[in-house]
């Protein structure tokens, strides 16, 4: 295979046939498409597969995980002879589902490490199946720790992919993976993975398809590659969408949940917590962003752009929901237009999972299996053009195959959402929709006692040992907060004034803010920072400083300066921080000659003072933390420190341990 062969082109746009060949299919399979379809199209499809194939077709599953590949290739007729998968959890869901009178029927699993599987002499294999763990390529991981592609371990198991490959000669294979693969380190370890497969002696074809356009209630985007020994593939026609032959609606997710069983319990479970208020606020459809100055609300405490895509996430009824996540937080949607948590058989409905499937283990490892898989559905429709066109077994109905020119577009459609979203959101706040409200009217001059843990935890409990006082003062136009130690001397003091950044507004009732501390402690420096965040959250105007601030890949909203007492001994740690307060090589990744230049200091001892930086609560980000940056450079997001218990830079080292 030609290195010009590794692109996918984009030439014309060849007309569909105007009659819908998937309903037409469902039709040949005595099946409508009504509320319920899916299952059923699964069990039609595995009941004429039976009759239809002579010969099985053996297939071997690789990173099976809870199975949704096999599903759906199962369904299409596939004798899958072995799963491997390596987390107990997903075997134990596996074992489950295989065996006599289960939905996998026979199929043993190899529970362990990949690079130690080593398949029998005289295994005949057909087909293989799988996609190894796409954490090092995808959106989420390169938010929370970077691009890592190949330089992780993880993404380096397509390796024991091509090992099989070459090892087993199967007739073809189908290779799974987050379509942030083909982009990862400037697109080298997608050059690696083609090449290794056509090394192995395989031409693959590939495509990023939306699981939507397929009849799943979700728009999730995956890249799928098929390779072949001979022969040429061409991928199946979206099933449903506007870019379907003919044009059937997207699943939506009320269809997909009709009929579904839940306990009453299920049907009043609330979303607690910090933000679990704001919920019932955010209108289906909408995510934290309702929650912003860019969608017009009146009381905007998020910075747009500043949290996950899926933070306070609410479904819309009426469209697919947006992709399932393995893992997340508290606040981590999808959540049901009624303001509360999917049960995990909605959840197997949104992933296409059929009902009978046995999802085993409590809700959070089963919500991280079935949003670690390939919707089932979506697995069926490649199963069964993989049937017709590599093996030559006849379907009951034709389905349609585009050419590798065909463009699809849910890419352009997702890029003009945006606007959708501020029509929705500008309805919704017309409407008295919106009931979050601020409560500067709560404004007045208090004082408390507080106290920072070693994992930055602020307390103002009136209980326990405090090492703080904190004061709140309201000055016409100015807000006043003084952090005092009462463990050291107080004597020493810094002062920091914080005003919006020329030609940037803010949502605070005040022009300037005045952060006084006494006493040259990281509690007193850090406190004062975390006791401005309580005001902040307390009186409902942001959550938190990064959403006063703005999200450090955009212009900060906040111009601070930071100033010391007259006549104090500054040390040189305490002296690096004006430079940063003041924002001078903020939000930039810098090498460390640039830091030791802005900082004033020897080249030598830049890691000595980040180190102490990190101590102090700042988000440091080097080589070591976020692979993506390269050695020898550093990253400050915030001229303030941000840390909190939940954290994951919290949890990373700026050294080797």
């Amino acid at each position: 295979m030609k290195v010009s062969n590794l692109k996918q082109t984009r030439l014309i746009n060849e007309d569909p046939p105007s009659t819908d060949p998937f309903t037409l299919f469902c039709s040949s399979l005595n099946l409508d498409l009504q509320p319920g379809w899916i299952d059923h199209f699964g069990e039609r499809i595995n009941k004429y597969s039976k009759n239809a194939i002579e010969r099985p077709i053996q297939t071997l599953s690789l990173f099976t995980g809870a199975g949704g590949l096999d599903i759906g290739f199962h369904d299409a007729g596939f004798n899958i002879l072995k799963k491997v998968e390596i987390e107990e959890q997903f075997v134990a869901t596996l074992g489950a589902n295989c065996g006599p009178n289960k939905y996998l029927g026979e199929s043993s699993v190899y529970c362990g490490d990949i690079h130690k599987y080593i398949p029998p002499g005289d295994l005949h294999i057909d087909f293989i199946i799988g996609g190894p763990p796409c954490q090092s390529f995808s959106a989420a991981g390169r938010r929370a720790a970077g691009v890592q592609g190949t330089d992780d371990e993880r993404g380096t198991l397509f390796e024991e992919y091509v090992r099989l490959l070459k090892q087993l000669k199967p007739k073809g294979f189908l290779f799974e993976n987050v379509y942030g693969i083909t982009g990862a380190q400037n697109g080298k370890p997608w050059e690696e993975i083609c090449h290794a497969f056509h090394n192995a002696g395989y031409e693959i074809y590939y495509r990023i398809l939306d699981t939507a356009d397929y009849g799943v209630p979700q728009h999730r985007e995956r890249i799928f590659i098929v390779g072949m020994l001979s022969g040429e593939y061409k991928f199946p026609y979206p099933t449903h969408g506007p870019d379907s032959p003919g044009k059937l609606p997207h699943v939506t997710a009320r269809e997909a949940l009709e009929g579904v069983i839940i306990s009453e319990m299920e049907k009043t479970a609330k979303v607690g917590g910090r933000y679990g208020y704001l919920l019932k606020d955010v209108p289906p459809g909408l995510n934290y962003s309702f929650f912003t100055e860019k969608m017009g609300h009146p009381s905007p405490i998020f910075a747009w752009r500043s949290k996950f895509s899926d933070f306070l996430y609410k479904a819309d009824p009426d469209r697919p929901i947006r992709t399932l996540k393995a893992q997340g937080g508290q606040y981590t949607g999808p959540f049901h237009w009624e303001s509360r948590p999917f049960s995990i058989s909605e959840l197997k409905r949104l992933q296409t999972f059929p009902d009978a499937y046995n999802i085993i283990g409590g809700r959070t490892i089963a919500a991280h299996q079935i949003g670690n898989s390939v919707p089932p559905q979506l697995a069926r429709i490649l199963a069964l053009s993989i049937l017709d066109e590599i093996f030559d077994i006849e379907l009951p109905y034709k389905l349609p195959y585009m050419e590798k020119e065909r463009v699809l577009g849910f890419r352009k459609r997702k890029r003009s959402l945006t606007e959708a979203y501020q029509a929705k959101a500008k309805a919704a706040i017309d409407s008295g929709f919106c009931c979050a409200t601020n409560n500067v009217q709560g404004l007045k001059n208090h004082a408390y006692t507080a106290s920072l843990s070693e994992d930055f935890t602020w307390s103002i409990s009136p209980k326990g040992k405090h090492s703080l006082k904190v004061e709140f003062d309201v000055r016409n136009e100015e807000w006043i907060i003084r952090a005092m130690s009462l463990l050291a001397e107080s004597n020493r003091s810094f002062l920091i004034n914080i005003t919006p950044a020329p030609k940037l507004l803010w949502t605070l009732p005040v022009s300037k803010i005045r952060l006084e501390g006494y006493g040259m402690t990281k509690e007193v420096f850090t406190g004062v920072w975390k006791a401005l965040e309580e005001e902040l959250n307390r009186l409902c105007i942001k959550a938190d400083l990064v959403q006063l601030c703005g999200y450090y890949q955009y212009k900060s909203s906040l111009r601070c300066e930071m100033t010391f007492g007259e006549n104090q001994a500054i040390s040189e740690e305490w002296r690096i921080l004006k430079p940063i307060v003041a924002g001078k090589g903020v939000g930039k990744i810098l090498h460390v000659r640039e830091v030791a230049q802005l900082w004033d200091v020897p080249l030598d001892s830049v890691k000595k003072y980040a180190i102490w930086l990190r101590w102090l609560g700042y988000e440091i980000r080097n080589h070591k933390t976020n692979p993506q940056i390269l050695p020898e450079h550093l990253l400050i997001p915030y001229a303030f420190p941000t840390l909190n218990p939940l954290s994951v830079q919290l949890r990373k080292s700026l050294i080797d341990n």
